[in-house]
């Protein structure tokens, strides 16, 4: 690591991508027990949850991190949607939450076919409000499960709540492409990342594995307005629209999730274990909110 924090990084311009001939990895945030769910906000901000601590914090630019919620009910995976209302993966409360504009939380997800959820890690919001999120069950929280299964489930606007997978392995991290009309969900048990066509109504379709054998358990996933996925696993690896690996971004610590952030959303913001990053990228994120 350099002064003040940065790491750079040197590799090939790679056609159609990222070009990191020179990627400098700053540490922002400092502390934690085990960081995840960042997303940024629209105001100005960056959320994400510290999952043992029960916290999500707020990092402002300038000013640095402070308390947003707390407790959360073990809140994991964290976005926006296009009303700015920010959605939580509670993996102890074993439901979905939406926080609305007075700061109460309503529930979006909570049981199937009438037993409670596993305990819900990471979600995505289309544009037009459609839902998707991810239900495993990782160490403590396979205590006292309801459900036989993991599932990948789907939230439409009005609220109905359909199951759109069961896979073997344990899904993990979920995200959109650029047009909204792919949905990618990683798997961490299974090493890969499976892609769905969705249409207007947001029904997923053509189940198939885009990406195979990732080094390391994938975690979080987010995707650039060129259809590149960012998944995180032993390391930060970005992958081309094809599945194509097409390079690997070293980390001081195992990063955890990401999201894409700062005003013209070309900053990607890496939770890793005990702390936060940002890299400046030369790309922007695909947003949905």
């Amino acid at each position: 690591m350099t002064r003040r924090g940065f790491v750079s990084l040197l590799a090939p311009t790679i056609a159609g991508a990222q070009d990191f001939s020179e990627v400098r990895i700053e540490k922002i945030a400092a502390g934690f027990v085990f960081t995840e769910g960042p997303v940024w906000s629209r105001d100005g901000f960056l959320l994400f949850s510290d999952v043992p601590n029960d916290v999500i914090h707020k990092w402002v630019p300038g000013e640095g991190t402070s308390v947003y919620r707390k407790p959360t009910n073990k809140a994991n995976g964290n976005t926006f949607d296009n009303r700015g209302r920010l959605l939580s993966c509670e993996s102890k409360g074993r439901r979905v939450v939406r926080e609305l504009r007075d700061g109460k939380l309503e529930v979006v997800a909570e049981k199937w076919e009438g037993k409670r959820l596993n305990a819900p890690n990471d979600i995505t919001v289309r544009k037009d409000g459609h839902i998707y999120f991810t239900d495993p069950a990782f160490g403590d929280q396979a205590e006292g499960r309801e459900l036989d299964f993991y599932g990948v489930y789907h939230v439409t606007p009005r609220g109905e709540m359909r199951l759109i997978a069961k896979p073997e392995g344990r899904p993990n991290g979920v995200a959109l492409s650029p047009d909204g009309r792919i949905l990618y969900v990683n798997n961490s048990d299974e090493r890969n990342v499976r892609a769905y066509d969705l249409d207007r109504q947001g029904v997923p379709s053509n189940e198939r594995v885009l990406i195979s054998d990732i080094q390391g358990s994938p975690d979080g996933m987010r995707v650039d307005e060129k259809g590149n996925l960012y998944v995180t696993a032993n390391a930060l690896d970005i992958f081309s629209p094809e599945g194509k690996l097409v390079h690997r971004m070293e980390f001081p610590e195992m990063p955890r999730n990401c999201a894409f952030g700062d005003a013209d959303f070309q900053t990607l913001f890496v939770t890793a274990r005990t702390s936060v990053y940002r890299v400046r990228l030369d790309v922007k994120g695909a947003v949905h909110y």
